[in-house]
C-alpha cells in the first residue's frame, strides 16, 4: 500500500498515555472508537483519539501497523475481564516478591487481549535477579509472565492520586510527557528550596514549576536583582526586595535613609526601562569625569544668557564696541583707556610713542612745538 492509500489514526491506550499512529485501512473510524491492534505485548484495545482528517503531515509515519479490527462488544467485555483477573494475580506476585525479599515493588500488572501473556510494571533502585521469580509465576498462573521497569515518575502515573494542591496528578489525568524540571525553576519562583516542600507523591520536583517558568523570566527580566546596588536620580539605593506576582520593588536609599516600594511600571516611568547599576556610575563615569580637563568650559547655565545664547549656536561672541575684550576674562568688563590723548604722549627723552613709559619715573609734559 503506497503512502497515497494509508490512512493514519492516533490510538491511545492509557488516559494521558502516548498517542500511537496506526494505518486505519478501509476502517471508517472517529474520535472514541475502540480498535484491535497488535502491540509488542500481544493484542490490545485501543482508543481512536485522532482521527484520519486531524492527522497533522509531519505526524504521518512511513510504517505503520494495520489496525485489525473495531473493538466489538465482546472483546470489550473480555478486555475487564482480563482487567480484573490481573488485579488478583498482581497480589499474588506482591506475596511472593515479600516472601522471597526481593528488592522490587511491582506497582500494576495487565493481560493482553487472548489472556496469553501478563505484564507485570516494578520499580527497583538496584538490579535485580527475577528470573526465579518468573518461573515461578507463568507456571502457577499458566501463562507467560513478563517484567518491566520503570521509573518514579511512571509509577506514580500508573498508580493515580491528588497532592497537596487538591487536584489530581497532572501525569495520571492529562499530561503525556515528563518535562525537564531543575532547582533553578524554584528559586526563580520564589519558592523554598527544600526538595521536601517541593517534591511530588513520585519523589521528583514537581512538574507544575514548569508551567509558569517562563512567566517568572519574563517578569524578572522587567526588575533589578535583589541586592543589587543602582544608581537613581536620587542618590545611590540597594534592591531589598522583588515581589513578582505584585510586580513592586522595595528600594533602600542610602543617602536619605529611608526605604521606598514602587510598582515596576512606576519605577520605569522615572528611572527608565532600566535602572543604571551603581558600578557603573563608580568605575566608568567617575574616571571619566576626573580625567576631564580643568580648564573645561563651565556649564551654560553659569553663563551670562547673552553669551550662552552665542555659544548655543556654536560662534565666539563679537566685540560690541571699541576697547571690548574678547577673551573670557575680558568679558565682563571695558578695557580700561588712557586718558584722552595718551596715544599722543611722549616717551621720557623726547620723541613719540604709542607705549607707556619704559624707566621707573613718570612720563614728562609734552614737549612745546
Amino acid at each position: 500500500m503506497t503512502d497515497s492509500q494509508r490512512v493514519p489514526v492516533g490510538v491511545r491506550f492509557k488516559e494521558a498515555g502516548k498517542v500511537y499512529y496506526f494505518d486505519a485501512g478501509e476502517h471508517t473510524l472517529d474520535v472514541g472508537s475502540y480498535v484491535v491492534v497488535e502491540t509488542s505485548h500481544g493484542l490490545e484495545i485501543g482508543r481512536v483519539v485522532v482521527s484520519p482528517d486531524q492527522v497533522l503531515a509531519n505526524e504521518n509515519k512511513s510504517d505503520l501497523k494495520p489496525i485489525l479490527r473495531v473493538a466489538s462488544p465482546d472483546d470489550l467485555e473480555g478486555h475487564k475481564r482480563l482487567k480484573d483477573r490481573a488485579a488478583g494475580e498482581l497480589r499474588i506476585a506482591k506475596h511472593a516478591v515479600a516472601r522471597d525479599n526481593i528488592a522490587m515493588q511491582i506497582i500494576s500488572g495487565e493481560y493482553d487481549l487472548e489472556g496469553k501473556q501478563i505484564t507485570f510494571y516494578f520499580t527497583s533502585a538496584d538490579r535485580v535477579d527475577f528470573r526465579g521469580l518468573t518461573r515461578e509465576l507463568s507456571s502457577e498462573f499458566d501463562t507467560k509472565v513478563q517484567f518491566l521497569q520503570v521509573g518514579d515518575r511512571d509509577r506514580a502515573k500508573v498508580l493515580d492520586g491528588y497532592d497537596v494542591c487538591g487536584q489530581r496528578l497532572c501525569c495520571s489525568s492529562w499530561q503525556v510527557q515528563f518535562p525537564s524540571v531543575s532547582i533553578k525553576m524554584a528559586k526563580e519562583q520564589d519558592l523554598p528550596l527544600n526538595p521536601q516542600k517541593i517534591s511530588g507523591v513520585c519523589g521528583r520536583l514537581y512538574c507544575c514549576l514548569t508551567f509558569e517558568y517562563d512567566a517568572y523570566r519574563e517578569l524578572r527580566g522587567q526588575m533589578p536583582k535583589q541586592g543589587a546596588m543602582v544608581s537613581t536620580p536620587v542618590g545611590e539605593a540597594k534592591v531589598n526586595k522583588v515581589n513578582v506576582i505584585k510586580k513592586t520593588v522595595t528600594l533602600w536609599l542610602t543617602e536619605q535613609k529611608q526605604v521606598v516600594e514602587m510598582p515596576v511600571a512606576e519605577l520605569q516611568m522615572q528611572y527608565g526601562l532600566t535602572v543604571r547599576p551603581v558600578e557603573l556610575v563608580r568605575d566608568i563615569e567617575e574616571p571619566l569625569r576626573a580625567d576631564a580637563p580643568s580648564d573645561e568650559a563651565p556649564a551654560l547655565g553659569t553663563h551670562e544668557p547673552a553669551l550662552a545664547a552665542i555659544a548655543e549656536e556654536g560662534r565666539a561672541p563679537e566685540p560690541t564696541g571699541a576697547g571690548m575684550a574678547t577673551s573670557a576674562e575680558g568679558a565682563e568688563r571695558p578695557k580700561r583707556r588712557g586718558r584722552r590723548g595718551g596715544r599722543g604722549r611722549r616717551k621720557p627723552g623726547g620723541g613719540e610713542g604709542g607705549g607707556g613709559a619704559t624707566g621707573g619715573s613718570p612720563p614728562g609734559p609734552p614737549a612745546s612745538a
